[in-house]
C-alpha cells in the first residue's frame, strides 16, 4: 500500500511539474540563445543627471504643475536636438490647458518605423525618480546612441505627458494622442516599446513580488532583472523583443505575455497603441511589485541603480537597431 501511495504522489508531482513547465514556456517564452554584447557606450553620469534634474529641479511634474511640465518638455527637446534627431512637438489641449508630447526621429524619413516612448510626468507631488524620470533618462540616452550612428530603419522616440492619474486609462493620456496621430498619419509601425520605470533593483531574496502565486513559482524572487511585459495575444512580438534584448547587455531579461486582467499588464502607455492595432510592450522593473516607494515621496534619485539602467538601454538599443 505504501508503495502505491508513493508511486501516486510521484506521478502527481511529475504531472504538476509538466504543467508548470508548459505554463512557464507559454507565459515567459524562454529564449533559447543569447545575442552578442551590444557595442554601445552609455553615459551613466548623464543618465543620473537627467533623473536628478527631473526629480529635483522640475519637481513636482504632475498635470497641475504645467510650468514644471513645460520645463521638462523643453529639457527633453534640448537633449533630442543635441543628439541630432528630427524633432516634432505634438500639442494638445485638455480643459483649456495645453500639454506637449516631444517626438524625435532618427533614420530614413519614410518607410516602416519603430516607436520607443516614455512618460515624463509624475504622480501628484512625488519626485518620480523611478516613475518615470528613469524611463526618460533611458530615452534620452537612446537618442545619443542613435545620433552617433543612424539606424537603417526609422526609429521614433517620444516623450509623453499625462500618463498618471487622473488621466490614466482615458483618452486624455499623452500617449493616446500620440497613438491616434500615428494611426492617422498612416506610417507602417513595426512595434512600440515603452520604457516604464527601469531604475530600481534589489538583489535580496524576497525583494520581488507578483500578482499571483503562480508567477512566484515561475519567476525569480529577487528583483534584479528587467521585464518585457505585454498582453497575451501579442506573444510573438513580446518574444521578439525579449530575444533581441537577451544577452545584449549584462542584465537578466524576463518576459510575460498575460491577459490584461492581470494587475500591471496594461499599467502604462503601451496600452493605448493596442486600440489602434499596434504591437506594444512595456519594459519595466515591475514598479510596485518591487519598488515600495512607488507613487511615494521616497521615489528619489539616490535609490536607483544607474549601471543597470545603462545595461537596459544597451539591450533596448540592440533590439531596436537590429529589428526589421
Amino acid at each position: 500500500m505504501l508503495k502505491k501511495i508513493l508511486k501516486f504522489l510521484r506521478n502527481v508531482s511529475i504531472g504538476v511539474g509538466v504543467v508548470l513547465l508548459a505554463v512557464w514556456i507559454y507565459l515567459a517564452q524562454p529564449a533559447l540563445s543569447a545575442n552578442d554584447t551590444a557595442e554601445a557606450s552609455v553615459d551613466i553620469e548623464r543618465m543620473q543627471n537627467v533623473v536628478k534634474t527631473l526629480s529635483i529641479n522640475f519637481h513636482p511634474r504632475s498635470y497641475g504643475h504645467t510650468d514644471n511640465l513645460n520645463l521638462t518638455a523643453a529639457f527633453i527637446e534640448d537633449h533630442f536636438a543635441d543628439a541630432g534627431g528630427r524633432i516634432e512637438k505634438q500639442e494638445f489641449s485638455i480643459s483649456g490647458t495645453t500639454y506637449y508630447n516631444i517626438r524625435c526621429l532618427f533614420g530614413p524619413s519614410d518607410g516602416p518605423r519603430q516607436i520607443i516612448g516614455a512618460h515624463y510626468d509624475s504622480h501628484g507631488k512625488t519626485p518620480g525618480a523611478d516613475d518615470n524620470a528613469s524611463g526618460v533618462a533611458g530615452l534620452i540616452e537612446l537618442a545619443y546612441l542613435l545620433g552617433k550612428q543612424a539606424p537603417e530603419t526609422t526609429i521614433e522616440l517620444v516623450a509623453y505627458t499625462l500618463e498618471e492619474p487622473p488621466f490614466f486609462a482615458t483618452k486624455d493620456m499623452g500617449s493616446y494622442h500620440h497613438a491616434k496621430a500615428v494611426s492617422e498619419e498612416g506610417h507602417p509601425i513595426t512595434g512600440v516599446i515603452v520604457l516604464e520605470m527601469i531604475g530600481y533593483y534589489d538583489d535580496t531574496s524576497g525583494s520581488q513580488e507578483y500578482p499571483a502565486l503562480l508567477f512566484k513559482l515561475l519567476y525569480p524572487n529577487t528583483g534584479d532583472f528587467i521585464a518585457v511585459i505585454g498582453k497575451l495575444d501579442q506573444r510573438p512580438y513580446i518574444a521578439d523583443i525579449k530575444a533581441g534584448m537577451n544577452g545584449a547587455a549584462e542584465i537578466d531579461v524576463y518576459s510575460i505575455a498575460a491577459p490584461t486582467q492581470v494587475p500591471g499588464i496594461d499599467f502604462s502607455d503601451h496600452r493605448n497603441y493596442w486600440e489602434f492595432g499596434y504591437d506594444a510592450v512595456m519594459i519595466s522593473d515591475t514598479a510596485f511589485y518591487r519598488n515600495k516607494e512607488y507613487h511615494k515621496a521616497g521615489d528619489t534619485w539616490d535609490r536607483l541603480d544607474y549601471k543597470k539602467m545603462g545595461e537596459v538601454v544597451k539591450a533596448v538599443y540592440s533590439t531596436a537597431v537590429n529589428k526589421r
